[in-house]
């Protein structure tokens, strides 16, 4: 792949995936080295996109292989980074408004509780405006299995954020 092609797909689209790959992993050095294994193999292969109707698409379909193939190999050295999951990454940037703030740390919170399978749909769905038809290719899984993953995760999250919602009406 040209240099010239690598960056307009660097610009086009990196922001997203990063935003995909941070939400995946919950850890923002893993989401920047797996972009950047995600750009590498593209460089490497010239003919990567050749064919590519949904670049967006085919380009989260690579980081999802990616977070997954890194989470793997995480998880094999040790049991121990299980907790790594729970944790919230910074999702949202920074409110100067309490109440604001309050709610997208709760969100974000929230976001982290959601196994990884319902988080990524979840941020396919809401983030990146993802049909479910595009979704389920994404994320190589049924039609039903990523609107039952939505609609699973929607359900936690409102659970969650209930209280939170309520106290602010």
């Amino acid at each position: 792949m040209s240099f010239p092609e690598l960056e307009r797909l660097y610009d086009a689209h990196a922001d997203a995936l990063f935003a995909f790959l941070l939400n995946l992993t919950r850890a923002e050095p893993e989401a920047r080295d797996a972009l950047q294994e995600l750009f590498c193999r593209l460089a490497a292969k010239p003919g990567a996109l050749a064919g590519v109707r949904d670049e967006r698409g085919f380009l989260l379909r690579l980081a999802h292989n990616q977070a997954i193939d890194l989470l793997r190999r995480r998880d094999s050295r040790s049991r121990a980074h299980d907790a790594l999951a729970a944790e919230s990454a910074d999702l949202f940037a920074h409110s100067a408004d309490p109440d604001e703030a309050a709610f997208r740390r709760e969100l974000t919170e929230a976001l982290g509780e959601l196994p990884a399978d319902q988080r990524a749909v979840v941020h396919l769905k809401l983030w990146e405006g993802l049909t479910f038809d595009r979704i389920a290719a994404v994320l190589d899984v049924p039609l039903n299995t990523a609107a039952s993953r939505y609609r699973y995760g929607l359900d936690k999250m409102r659970s969650r954020l209930r209280p939170l919602y309520d106290e602010i009406r």
